[in-house]
C-alpha cells in the first residue's frame, strides 16, 4: 500500500539535497531555491512536472515501477534509498545484482560532470545505460537497443552496422574478445543467467560465434588504446579508462586523446559537429 505521505517528504527531502551542479546543470545567478526545481527533477526523470509535482503533494495514481526507476535514476538515489522509494510507493524494490539498470550515485556524479568527453555507462553485458553528450557525438546514440539487441557484443554477431565504428584493422580482435569475455560472465553468472541466454542466441544465429566460442579463448581483454573510424572526422586514436562499480557490475568508460594530437584535435572538431545521428 503506498504512503503518500511519506513518499512526498522523502521526495521533497532528496530533491533539496541536490544541487544543479550535481546533476551537471548549471547554476544561475538568480536562483533562490536550496535544492532543484521541481521542474529540474522532472526532466531528469523523463516525466511531466505536473506529473512529479503531484507525487510531492501526496496526489496523483500509484507510480508504476517503471516511473519510480526513473525517479531514482533522476534524483542519484543510492540502491538502498531506491529500495526505500519503491516500498513507501506500495512496491517490492527490483532484485539487486549484475542484471539491475539502476546506476550508482557516484558514477552519475562523474558522467554528469564530462559533457566535453566522449564517455558512456555500461553493465558488463555491454549495454549502455547513460552517454555523454560527446559520447554520443562518438559512437551515436546507444542507449535505445531493447532485447538482446541491447548488448554490444550481440550486435558485434548481429548487427553489420555495429563494426562500421570500428578501424577494420580491430575487428578479428574484437571478435575473440566478445567472445572471451561473454564466456567468463556465463561461468561466473550461471547457466541461467542473461548472459547464458545470451550465448544461446548467438550460437543459433552467428557462424562466426560458433567458430570462435568453440576455441573457448579466456582473458582476452579490451585494449587500453582503440581505433575509431568515425563518419564525420576519419581516424580516431583514442585511450580507454575505465571506471568499475563493483557492486553493479558496471563500468564507467572515458575516451580521451593525447593533447597536441591529430585525434585531440579531430575531438574538438567532433564536440562542434555536436551529437548527430550517424549515418
Amino acid at each position: 500500500m503506498i504512503d503518500r505521505t511519506g513518499l512526498a517528504e522523502f521526495l521533497r527531502n532528496r530533491r533539496a539535497a541536490l544541487q544543479p551542479e550535481d546533476v551537471g546543470l548549471p547554476r544561475g545567478p538568480r536562483r533562490r531555491t536550496s535544492g532543484l526545481r521541481r521542474e529540474e527533477v522532472a526532466a531528469l526523470c523523463h516525466m511531466s512536472a505536473d506529473y512529479y509535482s503531484r507525487l510531492e503533494r501526496e496526489r496523483g495514481p500509484q507510480p508504476s515501477p517503471m516511473m519510480l526507476a526513473s525517479i531514482a535514476q533522476g534524483l542519484h538515489l543510492s540502491l538502498d534509498e531506491r529500495d526505500h522509494l519503491f516500498r513507501l510507493a506500495g512496491h517490492n524494490p527490483p532484485a539487486r545484482g549484475a542484471a539491475t539498470d539502476h546506476i550508482g550515485p557516484g558514477l552519475l556524479r562523474v558522467l554528469d560532470r564530462l559533457g566535453d568527453t566522449p564517455a558512456e555507462i555500461v553493465t558488463e553485458l555491454g549495454e549502455t545505460l547513460r552517454q555523454s553528450p560527446m559520447g554520443v557525438a562518438l559512437t551515436g546514440v546507444t542507449t535505445h537497443y531493447t532485447g538482446p539487441a541491447r548488448s554490444s557484443g550481440y550486435r558485434w554477431f548481429t548487427d553489420p552496422a555495429a563494426r562500421r565504428i570500428h578501424a577494420p584493422a580491430e575487428h578479428a580482435f574484437l571478435t575473440r574478445m566478445y567472445a572471451s569475455g561473454l564466456r567468463e560472465i556465463v561461468t561466473l553468472r550461471g547457466p541461467g543467467s542473461r548472459a547464458a541466454h545470451l550465448a544461446e542466441l548467438l550460437l543459433e544465429r552467428s557462424e562466426e560465434f560458433r567458430r570462435v566460442w568453440d576455441d573457448h579463448e579466456i582473458g582476452i581483454r579490451p585494449r587500453e588504446v582503440k581505433h575509431f573510424d568515425h563518419p564525420e572526422v576519419g581516424a580516431l586514436e583514442l585511450t580507454c579508462q575505465r571506471l568499475v562499480d563493483p557492486d553493479q557490475a558496471h563500468q564507467l568508460l572515458v575516451y580521451t586523446a593525447t593533447p597536441g594530437s591529430e585525434s585531440h584535435e579531430k575531438l574538438q572538431v567532433l564536440a562542434v559537429i555536436g551529437a548527430q545521428p550517424l549515418p
